[in-house]
């Protein structure tokens, strides 16, 4: 039997277990968990080393080594992400409506777990912790399959979980995580029908389109982040700039930041130029479209691929657009429903914008970097769903639980 269907069949045998575990019993391990990974940070950073020494002799970006990276400081919020998954209310065996049929059966709703999630992603190991924690305390089993550059820092994280779970009421089988690296391990997963309920994965567009391409186990979607910023031309100037800023600098690594700014024609003719003037103080490369570089002669030409480009560098695309309606086509044909915003003070425009714009999270005067399931008060999130079944945007504890009809009769046949 491969690794793969091995540590499924397993993680399927722990998801039944899983249901005779109390919520209690679920805080008091994922307490643990925080503890040990915490004092077992520095078996945590030499791992970790390991990956970024090999990410840099293989030529790996500067961003992507940013999203691999740990310090002591991210340990600590990543421990803290599962202490506050701790203060959250147990989103299973929850009673969600209750109905008494006039033949005398009561039907009862209640919320359950998926049962086994398998999750497929890249090199963010702060990932492994997150989606452990949470799929343990909302009573799933899980398989994670990470990507190759954060292998060894997965596997001491995993083998430090493992080591707090085998001293709590929970199966340590309820953890999974696939150590090869061949692709043919992440195709494999996607066939496991039987064994998986669901796949979700994380990362850039290719792992997506192969997931969804290619599996037969249902698939939450979560989708790249080409998001937009549009500076109207009733936008406040300070704002502007402060909400730009952040969503390009802050972290330009992660699937929330913007990659692409839309600035209306009469906004773009006199701030334009010291906006971009500042990016560029800030190490952004900005690629624009002929109006914008007309104002920004220095700005690079940006081509048709720009605007379809997840970036996850501080690169950013400009275009300068007519008007609302303009800056509408624009996200409709290239925005990937992810996060969008707008910067105006203009209320009815921000309100046609918040309503029209497809997206799993619509922003006014505020940046699109708390799109995130810590910022939204979940505590950790499984990932940022950009499709409509099921669950959309960050995907808390809730996403994770599908439902149950309990009947209860006394006796009664069906005539």
């Amino acid at each position: 039997m491969s690794e793969v269907r091995e540590k499924a069949a397993r993680a399927k045998e722990a998801a039944r277990a899983m249901n005779r575990v109390t919520t209690g019993q679920k805080n008091e391990a994922l307490a643990l968990m925080a503890d040990r990974l915490v004092a077992e940070s520095s078996a945590i950073l030499e791992a970790n080393a390991i990956d970024l020494a090999n990410g840099r002799q293989n030529g790996t970006s500067e961003s992507l080594l940013d999203r691999l990276a740990l310090t002591d400081k991210r340990i600590g919020a990543i421990a803290e992400g599962l202490r506050q998954i701790i203060e959250l209310p147990d989103p299973t065996g929850l009673l969600l409506d209750e109905t008494t049929r006039p033949n005398g059966l009561v039907i009862r709703k209640y919320s359950v777990p998926l049962g086994v999630v398998g999750i497929v992603y890249e090199a963010r190991p702060n990932v492994t912790v997150d989606a452990a924690g949470l799929c343990l305390k909302s009573g799933n089993a899980v398989v994670l399959r990470g990507g190759s550059a954060a292998l060894e820092s997965n596997k001491a994280i995993v083998r430090i979980m493992h080591e707090a779970l085998s001293r709590t009421a929970l199966p340590v089988d309820g953890l999974q995580l696939i150590e090869s690296v061949d692709r043919s391990s992440v195709d494999e997963m996607l066939k496991l029908n039987g064994l998986l309920d669901v796949i979700i994965p994380r990362g850039g567009r290719s792992l997506i389109q192969n997931v969804v391409q290619n599996a037969t186990v249902p698939v939450i979607e979560t989708g790249e982040g080409v998001c937009h910023t549009y500076l109207d031309d009733e936008a406040d100037p300070e704002k502007a700039e402060a909400i730009v800023i952040n969503a390009k600098v802050q972290r330009p690594s992660v699937c929330n930041a913007m990659e692409t700014m839309l600035v209306h024609e009469r906004y773009a003719e006199t701030r334009l130029a010291p906006l971009a003037d500042k990016l560029k103080e800030l190490g952004v490369e900005l690629r624009g479209c002929e109006r914008s570089r007309s104002l920004v002669p220095w700005m690079a030409e940006a081509t048709e691929d720009d605007w379809r480009t997840e970036y996850n560098d501080l690169i950013l695309s400009v275009k300068v657009v007519g008007g609302l309606d303009e800056a509408l086509e624009h996200i409709a044909a290239y925005g990937t429903l992810h996060s969008e915003c707008i910067v105006t003070e203009n209320g009815d425009r921000a309100e046609r914008f918040l309503r029209e714009v497809d997206a799993a999270a619509v922003y006014h005067n505020a940046s699109t970097r708390f799109t995130d399931g810590f910022e939204f008060g979940y505590g950790a999130e499984i990932g940022i769903s950009t499709q409509k079944l099921h669950a959309r945007g960050p995907m808390g504890l809730p996403a994770l639980t599908s439902t149950k009809f309990v009947v209860c009769g006394s006796g009664q046949i069906r005539g």
